[in-house]
């Protein structure tokens, strides 16, 4: 099991909500940076030893991750990170497919010359950001996941629908960890490309085109966890 270094204890209510903070920030951080394999058991024990908590606290924490969808609950009521071949991922994916695309035409559709610049910017963004630093490991940087993330909203939040972006987000982090796995799976992949060609079209307001390109992009990380 990971590692990790104690948590600075803070008294009171207050202090025990600071405490959660931290311990979720650095299990999130943690499980990001693939210090828990697949299916490793988060021992709320282990960790409130280790972090210096109490195991209250340690399950707040544990709960938020649960509900990004980067730790599973077990049926024996302990905690675990997400196995390889999870079923969901591939339910995720398929979800994010169907909503996704539809968003993109309705953001090519209503997205004014504002929202045009901002796709151009978030591109840019992303296209100079180097996506992997020795200090990150073999995931890729965290800077580099804000700007594709960034990337990927800024071409959907066009749709002008609170709601479908609100999903979206629910959606987008439950998959991270997905696609950072997906990631070493396929490290040939020519994702440069990919979102080169997603700005080409959003901008060309080829509707078709970019529904089809975000299609294909989604797809090739689904089958990076099936390959």
């Amino acid at each position: 099991m990971a590692q990790t270094s104690p948590v600075p204890t803070a008294p009171g209510a207050q202090g025990k909500q600071m405490l959660s903070e931290q311990v979720y920030t650095h299990l999130r951080e943690a499980i990001m940076r693939g210090d828990y394999a697949p299916g490793d058991a988060l021992k709320p024990q282990d960790l409130a030893k280790q972090q210096g908590v109490s195991l209250a606290v340690v399950r707040e924490a544990l709960v938020r991750v649960v509900g990004e969808g980067l730790a599973d609950r077990l049926p024996n009521r302990g905690f675990a990170v997400p196995s390889f071949s999870d079923r969901r991922w591939q339910e995720i994916a398929e979800a994010r497919r169907t909503i996704e695309p539809v968003m993109l035409r309705m953001s090519i559709q209503r997205g004014d010359l504002e929202w045009e610049t901002r796709v151009r910017a978030a591109h840019h963004r992303l296209a100079r950001t180097p996506a992997y630093l020795p200090e990150d490991g073999e995931y890729y940087s965290d800077s580099w996941a804000e700007a594709h993330r960034v990337f990927h909203r800024t071409l959907l939040d066009g749709c002008g629908n609170p709601v479908l972006l609100e999903t979206f987000d629910r959606l987008w982090t439950a998959s991270e960890l997905a696609r950072r796995w997906s990631s070493l799976r396929v490290p040939d992949r020519d994702g440069v490309s990919e979102h080169r060609r997603l700005e080409e079209t959003a901008l060309a307001r080829d509707a078709d085109a970019a529904a089809e390109a975000l299609t294909q992009h989604l797809t090739q990380t689904a089958e990076g966890l099936t390959s």
